[in-house]
């Protein structure tokens, strides 16, 4: 193995009722699990998302309601979820963007705490787009030389996933060869909320969008109080409510 891991990784991939982290589900997850002596572990499951599937992601990764009907929800997986990514990096396909803000999501409505902060995030994507900027397909073609059978089946793009990796340490020198030289390699995402409502510029939080965007998230909290309660009742996803709250209880501990 040419990845020199000096803690597991879980490469994970997530297929789902869509692409909004806020209001759309999971329904299939799967993890795989790199030791630092390079044994894999493997964990996979249908999950029932207690919603209808629509047909535009069906036709995608081929999921239908009556494959989940009789699946756990994930409230019923996720500590057995949590327990098996204990103590590990993440590493997925856009990751970063949309399998980690949505999983974080799923764990937040099951009410169950997870620790992202102190992991590495590593976005394989982020490799290869900044060395050759193509789709997954295309980059287990062209590192691998293999066709990506059963593409978006969550098992087989995790697997091809962590492939394409070891075959990025190989061509690459200057990445380095463990998680935490590639992720230095990338650059870290300094993430606020992983919707990226706020952002960090100069080490204050900021909106990133709507009528305050690249004002500071204290000094509306502070000038307009009601704005806070506006996005506590709106269609905003739970980590983004949970930022939120956190920096307003800091801008109130300094008064």
């Amino acid at each position: 193995m040419l990845l020199q891991l000096s803690k597991p990784i879980c490469f994970i991939d997530l297929e789902t009722t869509g692409i909004n982290v806020s209001i759309d589900k999971i329904v299939e997850i799967a993890i795989i699990k790199i030791l630092p002596d390079g044994t894999k572990q493997i964990k996979r499951k249908l999950v029932n998302p207690e919603m209808p599937i629509p047909p535009s992601s069906t036709e995608i990764h081929g999921i239908t309601d009556e494959m989940v009907k009789d699946a756990p929800t994930f409230k019923i997986i996720a500590n057995e979820v949590k327990q098996f990514m204990e103590g590990s990096d993440i590493g997925g396909y856009n990751s970063n963007r949309f399998d980690i803000p949505m999983l974080n999501e799923e764990f937040l409505r099951a009410g169950i705490a997870i620790d992202m902060e102190s992991r590495k995030l590593l976005d394989v994507q982020k490799v290869f787009h900044m060395m050759e900027q193509r789709t997954l397909s295309a980059a287990y073609k062209f590192y691998c030389n293999k066709t990506l059978e059963d593409a978006h089946t969550a098992e087989a793009d995790a697997m091809a996933t962590y492939e394409v990796l070891e075959a990025q340490v190989a061509r690459y020198p200057n990445l380095g060869n463990t998680v935490e030289a590639i992720v230095k390699f990338t650059g870290e995402d300094q993430i606020v909320d992983f919707a990226r409502r706020f952002i960090m510029e100069n080490g204050v939080e900021v909106f990133n969008f709507g009528k305050h965007k690249g004002k500071p998230v204290t000094q509306v909290l502070k000038e307009e109080p009601q704005y806070y309660d506006w996005m506590m009742k709106g269609d905003f996803a739970l980590h983004t409510k949970q930022k939120l709250t956190e920096i307003l209880n800091r801008t109130i501990l300094k008064k």
